[in-house]
């Protein structure tokens, strides 16, 4: 029997259900939705396996969301593919470090991007998403609130100059996202002046400049499938070509480049720890139950009101 068959065999005998992020392999994506799971960004992965009937959650992704999945589902059973899997923002925001940064600011409102700890969550005011960062940014200025931002300090810039709000960001950075070099794209753009720039607000601003679309994973897949232009240069983790195909396949997809000034490498717009997740790995923790999540009562409390707070604001 192939690794996808007893993958099938095992999810189903175990009441369990496989979440995908956009980013992990197309095969684990594809094999998401053909036993009934999901592929889509942390948040919703999260709150899918809240809202379904089955016993265990396989979190095809990083620690972080399989962390977020157990807060919206305490009693059931998280499992992450590699527990070694992690987020470049979440290790650069120690909640050690952050609670001191949190404590020399006690006036402000802190909003904290989905890609961080369970204890930074529950440190936290709101928990915001990429597509929804705006809107609560946007909501708490309106009612006069400063606003302390982390981790992504590009994420955070991106909404600071759309809402002209009092922000004070964290200096976390993508590695991914990071890498894209505004100067190449410039030059492909001026090249090739019909292609539609995507791009993720966790990239620098320079490259965010230069964007005809600015949004989520799930927007740019959005706006692939639905603007008129045949060729994208999509500025995000190459991972999120897979349902970006799937939507438009007689579309041209072109990575964002990554070459240029203070480039280190040529093409390397795919996270390394995404790349960690594997069909034999989801396999071994179905059969064994290894790499459970497990966060500390106090903690998921306290992290799944920022969560909740976010998700009955945009209900």
């Amino acid at each position: 029997m192939s690794v996808k068959n007893q993958i099938k065999a095992e999810l189903k005998a175990r009441n369990a259900i496989l979440v995908a992020h956009y980013y992990v392999s197309g095969e684990l994506q594809t094999l998401a939705e053909q036993t009934g799971g999901i592929v889509s960004d942390s948040l919703e992965m999260a709150r899918f396996g809240q809202n379904c009937d089955a016993d265990t959650i396989i979190v095809a992704g990083v620690k972080f969301m399989g962390q977020t999945a157990k807060i919206l589902s305490p009693e059931k059973t998280v499992l992450v593919l590699d527990n070694q899997a992690t987020c470049s923002l979440d290790e650069n925001c120690p909640i050690e470090s952050f609670t001191k940064f949190c404590d020399q600011h006690p006036n402000r409102k802190v909003v904290v991007y989905a890609n961080t700890s369970a204890e930074v969550k529950a440190r936290a005011d709101w928990v915001v998403t990429s597509g929804s960062a705006l809107k609560v940014v946007q909501h708490l200025h309106a009612n006069g609130e400063k606003i302390l931002w982390a981790p992504d300090k590009h994420l955070g810039n991106y909404v600071k100059h759309r809402t002209d709000a009092d922000m004070l960001c964290w200096q976390g950075a993508c590695v991914v996202h990071e890498r894209f070099r505004a100067d190449a794209l410039l030059a492909f753009k001026n090249k090739c002046p019909e292609v539609c720039v995507l791009v993720h607000p966790e990239s620098p601003q320079e490259v965010v400049n230069l964007a005809d679309v600015v949004g989520s994973t799930t927007a740019l897949i959005n706006a692939v499938r639905d603007r008129k232009e045949q060729t994208f240069v999509v500025a995000t983790d190459n991972g999120i070509f897979h349902k970006m195909r799937e939507v438009a396949p007689h579309k041209t997809l072109i990575e964002a480049p990554t070459v240029g000034v203070g480039a280190n490498c040529e093409s390397c717009a795919h996270c390394k720890w995404m790349e960690m997740n594997t069909l034999d790995k989801c396999l071994k923790v179905l059969k064994t139950g290894k790499n459970a999540i497990h966060i500390d009562e106090s903690v998921s409390k306290k992290a799944q009101q920022s969560i909740q707070r976010l998700l009955d604001f945009t209900a």
